[in-house]
């Protein structure tokens, strides 16, 4: 299989790492449309004590709510939202969590740091004026000893839009490198379209074949520490080796006329829906306005 080459094999952390206590919001936005990706320095410090308080509590409450946990095709889900994917041998259980049950209609930080002005101001200086929430954020937890893979992907495996797709923001709750599972990003990869992904113990991603981690840039980072990427960026991040969990918290914005066309977790659930395309609506699928206004539209 042929795979996409990259324009510029250079780019390095220093090319798109910004520090928000010293933040132009328009360079920013250039950076991201450039490269796909953005590193803004100490963005979320504010919100990063109450925010791991939370993400911790769900995290005990997920695991004693196991036995009540129910087998899906991703997983198994505990009453509380939370997946588990299947724990490496050397683990004391045999699940591990991979997605926490927590966002913002649980956790109040978690709610209000997807509001915070300058992240804001950055989303709008991509997006336009009109901005809305996508999804009700989301919050990886990979477990200590052997904390899942999430293979290189592209989100818009999972959910291809009809026009730009969300700006994603992926944040640091503790210091991050190497060990514990820092997060990889390819950029310019947003430029490749959506590629063809395959079924991995991590659900759908890159065949690793063809996109091995030497070909992605780690971005190992502080707690509070933000990554701005593309929902067409290839990323991906390996387990956790270490003796602490490794928690992240994401948050989505899109612009206000954008919506889902194709989604999926599998390749096989992706290819039913693509078959249906052309039933793809905006209608049902607003989210929260953060930016702007919503201009009323008989198609909704």
């Amino acid at each position: 299989m042929t795979t996409p080459e990259i324009e510029n094999r250079a780019v390095s952390i220093t090319d798109i790492e910004v520090h928000a206590d010293k933040l132009d919001a328009r360079r920013a936005a250039a950076i991201y449309m450039e490269h796909g990706c953005l590193v803004v320095r100490g963005l979320m410090n504010p919100y990063i004590e109450a925010i791991s308080k939370d993400i911790e509590c769900c995290a005990a409450e997920s695991i004693a709510l196991l036995p009540e946990a129910v087998k899906i095709p991703e997983g198994w889900t505990t009453p509380n939202g939370t997946l588990f994917l299947p724990a490496p041998a050397n683990f004391s259980r045999d699940k591990q969590i991979m997605v926490l049950g927590i966002g913002y209609a649980t956790s109040a930080a978690f709610f209000h740091s997807a509001f915070d002005s300058a992240a804001l101001d950055i989303a709008e200086g991509i997006l336009g004026p009109n901005v809305e929430m996508f999804m009700n954020g989301q919050c990886l937890y990979k477990e200590p000893v052997g904390g899942h893979p999430k293979n290189l992907h592209q989100d818009s495996a999972y959910f291809e839009h009809r026009y730009e797709g969300p700006v994603a923001t992926l944040n640091y709750v503790v210091d991050t490198d190497l060990v514990n599972g820092a997060l990889y990003v390819v950029p310019g990869s947003h430029k490749f379209g959506t590629l063809k992904h395959v079924d991995t113990i991590s659900h759908l991603g890159l065949d690793p074949t063809d996109w091995p981690w030497e070909r992605a840039l780690p971005i190992t980072g502080q707690a509070g520490d933000s990554i701005f990427f593309h929902v067409r960026t290839i990323h991906g991040s390996q387990q956790n080796h270490s003796t602490e969990p490794r928690p992240v918290f994401i948050h989505r914005y899109r612009s206000s006329d954008d919506y889902v066309i194709i989604s999926g977790t599998t390749t096989e659930n992706r290819e039913e829906n693509e078959r249906r395309i052309a039933d793809a609506k905006k209608e049902n699928q607003r989210g929260l306005m953060v930016r702007g206004y919503r201009a009323f539209s008989h198609s909704e």
